[in-house]
């Protein structure tokens, strides 16, 4: 398998050998492709346990071909290699493609936490094989470590390990903690993965040479954000 992705990333292309296959959870991104009509099969993907009541169309494509897959404007491909051994939890909207022979489990979160994150269920991925990743901004990989606390954007987190230690928290002092959005507390071994697309509209706001005094208010007042347009 060859996947190239030039840039700017605004496509991916795909070319599968004679006995390799893929598999696509987004068939539109397909703009294109290249090969016998009969390489190309559609099917309802119905996940069990609490994706059982939800249905999906994924297409499955086999070599000898090759596609296109269009990519969402200001979005980074990532393919990761997942390990026989890959105890990683994905957020599945990340999900673009996998390469036949990856198996996949969902996993149902706390309710505490998916109540606040409205992430019920990470999908564990076991292989080996690839696994292509859209994110928004590029894709960074950062390791845990089980004595020191690493703190992620609820909104960037996009896999980390199964056996983790994971709760919902906030870090650092009073007017730090006013202002940032809700935290994953991570330790443990393992890599986490996460999403570096800005996450501050603040930042474009000062690029685009918002005003100092709304800036400042923005920042120092309770929810000044949500307030304070």
């Amino acid at each position: 398998m060859k996947i190239t992705a030039p840039l700017p990333q605004d496509h991916v292309r795909i070319e599968l050998q004679e006995g390799e296959a893929m598999h696509v959870l987004h068939p539109k991104a397909i703009v294109a492709f290249q090969g016998s009509p009969n390489h190309r099969e559609d099917k309802v993907m119905d996940l069990s346990n609490a994706y059982r009541k939800k249905k999906w169309v994924r297409s499955k494509l086999t070599g000898p071909s090759e596609a296109v897959l269009g990519l969402p404007a200001d979005c980074s491909l990532t393919v990761v290699d997942i390990e026989a051994d890959s105890d990683l939890l994905f957020n599945f909207r990340h999900v673009l493609f996998y390469t036949d022979g990856l198996q996949m489990k969902s996993r149902i979160q706390k309710i505490k936490t998916a109540w606040i994150t409205r992430e019920w269920v990470r999908m564990r991925f076991t292989g080996p094989g690839k696994l292509g990743l859209v994110t928004s901004g590029a894709l960074a990989s950062m390791p845990l470590s089980p004595d020191v606390p690493t703190f992620a954007e609820a909104g960037s987190l996009v896999a980390y390990p199964e056996k983790a230690s994971v709760q919902l928290s906030v870090y650092g002092n009073t007017l730090a903690s006013q202002h940032m959005g809700v935290q994953w507390q991570l330790s443990g071994s393992g890599p986490i993965l996460v999403q570096c697309g800005a996450v501050d509209n603040g930042l474009s706001d000062h690029l685009k040479g918002d005003g100092f005094v709304k800036r400042l208010l923005r920042e120092l007042l309770p929810f000044g954000s949500v307030y304070i347009k």
